[in-house]
């Protein structure tokens, strides 16, 4: 099955399932789905960074500091973060990654989605799918945020590190 074949939950405003569509509509129509962003730390407590393969659905080539993707029609947003975490990763036995907030991300032209982010650390070697991840390295915070304006970022996951440094402020 394709990536665009995939069944979401279709959510309204309030993260309430109000029906189901196949990934691909659900992008084309704007529907309002779910999403999970892992951040993930090596045992440095350096942040995984990739860059997405030319071949993605939505932001290919953008630069991400979270690895995820969409919630299954169905599946919990914890299950969906070790899941996509461990795919993206290319590991097996990572620990359940911590919830730590939920925002509804909005790019204001018709995309929407609802966005747990979480943290997990993975102290196993890294071999990332070649499918989904062209380039990845761990970076130090201070060279994450140098590259904040170098590199071209996925919007969305742009937006839940912003939320994630404001989260981690109020702490």
């Amino acid at each position: 099955m394709s990536a665009a074949d995939e069944i979401l939950d279709i959510v309204d405003e309030n993260d309430q399932v109000i029906g189901q569509s196949r990934r691909g509509e659900a992008y084309a129509r704007g529907l309002r789905h779910r999403a999970v962003f892992v951040l993930a730390r090596d045992a440095e407590g350096r942040v995984f960074v990739h860059r997405r393969t030319p071949t993605k659905l939505v932001f290919p080539s953008f630069y991400d500091m979270f690895v995820g993707g969409v919630v299954g029609a169905g599946e919990s947003y914890d299950g969906a973060a070790l899941r996509e975490a461990e795919e993206e990763l290319g590991v097996q036995g990572l620990p359940r990654p911590v919830p730590l907030f939920k925002f509804l991300y909005d790019d204001g032209a018709g995309q929407s989605w609802w966005s747990a982010v979480y943290e997990v650390r993975c102290e196993l070697p890294v071999n990332p799918q070649a499918e989904e991840v062209a380039w990845h390295d761990f970076l130090s915070d201070e060279e994450l945020e140098s590259r904040l304006t170098d590199w071209t970022w996925v919007p969305d996951g742009l937006a839940a590190y912003e939320r994630l440094k404001e989260h981690r402020a109020a702490d």
